[in-house]
């Protein structure tokens, strides 16, 4: 389990964090989101044992992270900036990290090698974004961690290597009871991925909750009204958004489909059905809530 209390880490006189709190439980898949500086991967190199807290706590199974090299070795971060050592190939690389956990699958290597399209013989140096975003997931899921980081993993990789990467983190979760934490600005991928999800801004976690509960506070409805909107047909919906393309009507709205759409049909409406909302409309809706939104922002 990784836990957090009061978490703070500040940069000078800048507070990246300020008093963050959370439970992330073992074998859970756990995503992070948040605005562009919200403090993300200032979160998992603090997990990672990178930076040392300048407050609050931070446990890895009720241990803390920094300069503790015993627990260090069961948790492996992805940076979101790959660094490999000069020169070097993957199978270096591979003998590097091989030396610095000793759980490191040197089976799970040679079988992960011959599905990743990547030649282990050739200078990572020359490798595009993708094949070295690659290099990296793969020799972290070689050194088998009990907590995997994530720091916008799935960046540049394409759909099928994509798939792949997916499947074996889903493996290791069944398998091995991995703890992994997964930042990501493409909400789509982690709705398929996570089983929670934490919504970071300014420092702080607004909400977390599991995926599917996340998406119970809100409701998507898709209407049409003969002759156009009445003008009471949206009285007691809370709207969030409203648009209209033709005689179609798009509402997001708090409560459940069900509610909106019959309330909408008792008002006059030709038809009214829910449409699946998505983790993005969520993320965006609840970022408006607390003041960030596009229309503050474009201008």
């Amino acid at each position: 389990m990784i836990e957090a209390t009061s978490l703070v880490k500040c940069f000078d006189d800048f507070v990246a964090l300020e008093a963050l709190t959370t439970r992330i439980p073992k074998g859970s898949i756990y995503g992070l989101v948040g605005s562009n500086g919200s403090g993300k991967s200032t979160f998992l190199r603090l997990v990672a044992g990178v930076y040392q807290p300048d407050g609050g706590t931070l446990l890895v199974d009720g241990q803390p992270v920094y300069e503790n090299t015993k627990l260090k070795e069961r948790i492996f971060f992805v940076a979101d900036d790959l660094y490999f050592l000069p020169q070097a190939t993957m199978n270096d690389m591979a003998t590097f990290y091989q030396n610095l956990y000793h759980s490191f699958s040197r089976e799970r290597y040679s079988k992960l090698c011959s599905i990743f399209p990547l030649p282990p013989n050739k200078k990572v140096h020359t490798f595009s974004k993708g094949m070295k975003r690659q290099v990296s997931l793969l020799l972290g899921l070689c050194c088998m961690p009990d907590v995997l980081l994530l720091d916008e993993a799935f960046d540049g990789l394409d759909p099928v290597i994509r798939g792949a990467v997916k499947k074996l983190l889903a493996d290791d979760i069944a398998n091995r009871e991995t703890t992994i934490l997964i930042t990501s600005h493409n909400l789509r991928e982690l709705e398929d991925l996570c089983d929670h999800v934490g919504l970071l801004h300014h420092g702080h976690i607004l909400f977390e909750k599991e995926i599917d509960e996340l998406k119970l506070g809100f409701c998507k409805v898709h209407a049409a009204f003969k002759g156009g909107l009445p003008e009471n047909a949206l009285e007691g919906i809370q709207v969030m958004q409203k648009s209209q393309i033709g005689s179609l009507i798009n509402l997001v709205a708090r409560g459940t489909s069900q509610e909106v759409s019959q309330l909408l049909m008792e008002r006059g409406a030709i038809f009214a059905e829910g449409v699946p909302l998505t983790l993005e409309e969520v993320f965006i809706h609840e970022m408006e809530a607390v003041g960030y939104d596009y229309n503050n922002i474009i201008f």
